[in-house]
This record gives structure tokens, sequence and C-alpha cells, in this order.
């Protein structure tokens, strides 16, 4: 994006809510009921109509379609790829939620959660469907300009948390399961870019990850887990330029304790090694809101710009524009405001369905978080 040096810039991190009839349809999909795919191609393309308008309306910067046309963030990919099949067995679970069994039911209780499906590699991965990503840049892109709206973004999938969900029954190693996916999602990364997009990796696989799927790996075997997810990474953006590109951590956005959560102090400096030039974080979320201190200690390399969370999304109560702005102030200690943007901590809806936010809220939210970049960048650039 053309960035003015005065300006802090305000972005989130994907999903939006989706309209209750796509909601439907999408549901429908996913339980193999047949549906009128032109029908379907309507409801999507209007849903991305209203929700980018609403995130102009809003102040957001750097906009995006919402996921509209994903049934989530990183289970969508079975649809565009060859080689997986069936249903995962790889067991998966979070750490924190097996200490609090009524948290563990009100997690898996949502809607959202309960209709997400995914199933295994079971033979070579390859690109199927070059299509999709394709249209979802065109639709971004028409509805973007019809708003007369320049600066988007797209989230895809990153190789580590593919990885994560699917099970892995055909490669002979991890790494190699890893790389594969790398090399098939290139062309989703590269299409994304080739619209003139902003590229965002998500990347949960590097920090939830800690406490679900590799919960039983110790610190350093996770470490090298991560290494390896980034490696694969790195690979698959390699034609992309690192200022095209962002990467999201995630800690799991799901209403839980945390307290298994691993430390942001743990994992960064293997972090700072993807491509991508600004890395998107939790800065709002209670476990993690502490963690300005971590870095302005450990400090950011100069070529990185840095994305925290400053509005958490699974919570109904608005975060007033002053308190976006103080959050931003304490960041502004950590790196120069010129290499700082303001997010949200993860997707307000996830999965399709996820019911945790009043829907309405959100964009209440993002007008919030506009507001509040704009008095912090007025108290940051002297």
């Amino acid at each position: 994006m053309n960035r003015n040096s005065k300006t802090i810039p305000c972005t989130h991190t994907g999903s939006l809510p989706r309209p209750d009839d796509l909601i439907k349809l999408m549901w429908a999909v996913g339980d193999g009921i047949p549906v009128d795919r032109l029908a379907l191609d309507g409801y999507i393309s209007r849903a991305i109509d209203e929700v980018v308008k609403k995130q102009v309306d809003a102040g957001v910067t750097i906009i995006n379609d919402g996921e509209m046309s994903k049934p989530s963030y990183g289970t969508y990919v079975k649809d565009r790829l060859s080689g997986f099949a069936g249903e995962s067995i790889q067991t998966y679970f979070f750490e924190d939620l097996v200490d609090f069994p009524r948290s563990a039911e009100a997690v898996a209780g949502n809607p959202g959660r309960r209709k997400r499906s995914a199933p295994a590699c079971t033979g070579p991965i390859d690109v199927v469907d070059r299509k999709a990503a394709v249209k979802d840049m065109t639709e971004l892109r028409r509805a973007a300009t019809a708003n007369k709206h320049k600066d988007i973004f797209t989230s895809a999938a990153s190789p580590g948390v593919v990885s994560f969900f699917f099970g892995n029954n055909f490669y002979p190693t991890r790494e190699e399961y890893v790389f594969a996916i790398a090399e098939a999602m290139r062309f989703e990364y590269e299409t994304i870019a080739a619209a003139g997009a902003t590229v965002q990796i998500d990347c949960p696989d590097l920090a939830m990850g800690r406490h679900s799927a590799y919960a039983k790996l110790d610190r350093e075997e996770f470490r090298a887990a991560i290494r390896i997810n980034i490696e694969a990474l790195n690979h698959a953006v390699r034609n992309i330029p690192a200022e095209q590109l962002r990467m999201h951590l995630c800690w799991g956005n799901y209403p839980g304790p945390h307290h298994h959560d691993i430390s942001i102090a743990d994992i960064i400096d293997i972090v700072w090694t993807a491509k991508p030039q600004t890395v998107l974080f939790e800065g709002a979320n209670p476990r993690h809101t502490h963690e300005w201190r971590v870095l302005k200690e450990l400090g950011v390399p100069k070529d990185k710009f840095i994305c925290p969370g400053v509005i958490e999304p699974q919570s109904n109560y608005i975060e007033h524009p002053e308190v976006v702005a103080d959050r931003l102030e304490r960041w502004g200690e950590v790196v120069e405001p010129d290499r700082l943007l303001a997010g949200v901590d993860c997707g307000f809806s996830i999965h399709v369905g996820s019911t945790t936010i009043d829907p309405d809220v959100v964009f209440a939210k993002l007008k919030s978080l506009a507001q509040g970049a704009e008095l912090a960048a007025k108290r940051l650039f002297k």
C-alpha cells in the first residue's frame, strides 16, 4: 500500500460475519446437500459487496472480502487441492480446555465449529481448482473499486496450518508433507499477489499449535517443528516481494482460558525468519496484552513491520477509541510509528456460522479501531 507516513493504517485479520442466508447455503454444501451453484455465487457476490462497503464506511484502511466464499480459514483448501479424502483421524485438542471441561463444552457447542470438516491426506497434493482463487480476487477488486478503495488483502492458509488440520496418511515424513502443501498453495499465494493485493498467510500453527496439535512436544521439539513450517512457507512465497506479504500469528480464536499458550518470547526469533514484512499478532487478548513489553525488550528487526491486535474479536464490548489509541501508544515504544499498523487479534467468524459475537457489533468495533488509530497517529507522529 502507499502509506502516508503520518498515519497508522488499520486492518483486521480476515473473516467477518456472513449473512444468515449465505450461512445456510454453505452449511448445505458442507453437508452434501445439492445447491444451485449459480445461486450460491450470487449470494457470495452480494455478501462481498455488503462487507466491503461496511469496512469502507467504518474507515478500515486495508480491507478484504470477509472470507465470504470460504467455509473456514483453513479447511477450504480441501476443495482447491487434490490428495484429501475421507475424515482426518489426526486428533488435536486444546490443552487449556482439558483443564476446564465446561469451557470445552461451550467451545465445542459453537455451530460453526461443529460444521467444520477436515479430511486426511491420502494421495499426492496438487492444485485442482485454479478458478476459485482467481474468482475471489476478481470479486474483491470489483467491490473495492465500486467503493473507490484501493488497498486490499486476502488471507490464505499457511502450509503449517493445513498440515495441522489434515492428518498425513500419504507422505513418508511430516517435512515432505508440509513442503508438498507449500508447493501446491504457491498458486493461490501468487494469484492473490498478481491481483495487486497484500497476501496474508494465516499461521496459527506457529503459536496455537503448541497447546493443541503439538502439545506433547517439548519447547525445543516444537521450535523445530515450526522452523520446518516457516521454511515451507518461505519456499511457497519465494516469488512474492516481502512488502506484499504479511503473516498472522494466532493462539486460537476460541473463548477458552488460554493459560497453556506459549509465550511470544519462545517463538518470535523463529517467526522473524519468515519472509513476510508485516507480522500480525494478538495484543488485546488478556493472555497476551502484556507482550508488548517482551518485544520492547527483545526488539523488532528493522526490516519488519508489526500489526498488533488492539481489538478483541470474542467480546461484544466495543473498545473505546481512546483504549485503542492507548494500546497503540504502548506499541509505539516498541517500533517507530511508521512501522506500526493497528489490527484485530483474530477473525470475527473463522468458521461459517460462528456465533461468538453480534455481527452488528463487529463493524462498530472496526469503526472504533479506525478512530483510535487516527488518535494514536496524532500523538505518535511529532
